[in-house]
């Protein structure tokens, strides 16, 4: 299973529109996580999907759309009608990090991952169950293994990094980092038992 990470947007709600395209549609994730704390992402969504359907992004206002072109809508408006709304459900793929708690823990299969801003506010004992951690909030990406478990920092979305994908199977993974113009800058194999084998791309422009 695929995960996505974007890292904190800077205020740049065009590059975290970018790279949520790049992580849903070229990357295929399952799921994409911002990892601001700004409230950049919901902003971002809702203006997406405004400009895909309309001042009313609501699923009940899709069923109304949908109820006016069944009764006089055209084959073209109703193919619009639904290739907007495939765009629009597909969305939902995007999350945030909950507001009343400083992570949030995804496991896929054996793979836990815990997603956070910042370790300002983690204990040890919020790492203990986790292989991989992601932060948000760093200067520049990085991925090291610490201990039992890697440590992955996003950084803000643009040309030094921010966006991340996460291949996960069983107990190890791939983890790839992206900068804003969708190069790859660093890519880590995480084998058992925990040690992560950094590869970092030729650029033989």
């Amino acid at each position: 299973m695929r995960i996505g990470f974007l890292g904190p947007s800077g205020g740049d709600l065009d590059a975290l529109e970018r790279a949520a395209t790049f992580l849903l549609w070229t990357e295929n994730v399952a799921r994409a996580v911002y990892l601001g704390d700004d409230g950049a992402l919901d902003r971002c969504v809702v203006a997406w999907a405004k400009r895909l359907v309309g001042e009313d992004p609501s699923d009940e206002a899709a069923w109304e759309r949908a109820a006016e072109l069944a009764a006089s809508g055209s084959p073209e408006a109703i193919d619009r009608f639904v290739a907007a709304e495939r765009v629009r459900l597909r969305l939902r793929a995007l999350a945030t990090l909950p507001e009343d708690a400083p992570y949030a823990i995804e496991t896929v299969a054996d793979f836990t991952m815990l997603m956070a801003y910042d370790d300002a506010l983690l204990e040890d004992d919020d790492l203990a169950r986790a292989h991989l951690v992601v932060f948000g909030d760093a200067d520049a990406p990085s991925i090291e293994e610490q201990g039992p478990r890697w440590v992955l920092r996003l950084g803000t979305i643009g040309q030094r990094g921010g966006v991340a994908v996460v291949d996960a199977q069983g107990l190890t993974g791939t983890v790839t980092v992206y900068d804003a113009s969708e190069r790859e800058l660093l890519r880590a194999e995480l084998t058992e038992p925990h040690t992560a084998k950094l590869e970092i791309p030729r650029n033989d422009a």
